[in-house]
């Protein structure tokens, strides 16, 4: 797990974007004094990074503080309370996530037959982990059963349809474990996009897992009727994944 950021040193003496007591009620003892300095202390901004211990386990109420503390963070947690700090995709990882979400938001405009989140939605999954994947759908009857504060929340559901997009900073057997664990919760259909390869695994319930080259255009099935998506129009040759 790579070092991120627990705290930013400011001038001012305060730390962001973990407070004192979120840090101490999910580290205890690791903890950094967020006051050394003065408000007159003359200093420049700072880092502090630190490893997650992978024997840490956080709680619901520990995992919602921290996200709340954090807001520009992206967090996953796993089935058994692993704390997960999703790195910055580059610039053109995050511009083909757009265009997905822009060609399903499309269809599901013309369509109204669910909701399309981004990759800052986190979803509650039946075996209690907490996911961000970079797009998902969600069929409008699963999500209207939902009262108004789970939908506000972390919605506890799988959701119908997910798409993860591989970066360069991606190990692809994470992301295939993840699209399994997406299957094993309810997903229907699951596309995985590796921009390396320009290629895509599409998972299903109960079929194995298809690679298809992005000439091939791929199509919503059942799950979602009439859209299909040119991959090639999204990713040109010329381009090379971030």
């Amino acid at each position: 797990m790579p070092p991120f950021a627990l705290a930013r040193q400011t001038p001012s003496g305060l730390l962001k974007p973990v407070g004192r007591l979120a840090a101490r009620q999910l580290f205890g003892a690791l903890t950094i004094d967020p006051f050394p300095f003065n408000s007159a202390t003359p200093m420049a901004t700072t880092t502090i990074p630190f490893h997650i211990p992978k024997s840490l386990r956080v709680t619901d109420e520990q995992f919602l503080a921290f996200v709340e503390a954090n807001p520009e963070l992206r967090l996953e947690r796993t089935a058994i309370g692993e704390l997960l700090v999703m790195p910055p995709t580059g610039s053109e990882s995050g511009s083909y996530n757009s265009d997905l979400n822009v060609e399903v938001g499309l269809w599901n405009r013309q369509q109204r037959s669910g909701k399309v989140f981004d990759s800052s939605t986190g979803f509650r999954l039946p075996n209690g982990a907490i996911r961000s994947p970079d797009l998902a759908w969600v069929a409008q009857a699963r999500w209207n059963a939902l009262t108004p504060e789970q939908q506000s929340g972390f919605a506890p559901l799988c959701p119908d349809f997910v798409i993860e997009l591989a970066s360069k900073t991606d190990m692809l057997e994470d992301l295939r474990r993840k699209m399994e664990e997406y299957l094993d919760n309810g997903c229907r259909l699951g596309w995985l996009i590796d921009p390396k390869t320009r290629t895509v695994e599409i998972y299903r319930p109960e079929f194995a897992v298809d690679r298809l080259p992005f000439d091939r255009t791929l199509s919503g099935a059942d799950i979602l009727p009439e859209f299909t998506l040119n991959l090639e129009a999204i990713f040109p040759v010329r381009d090379q994944p971030s």
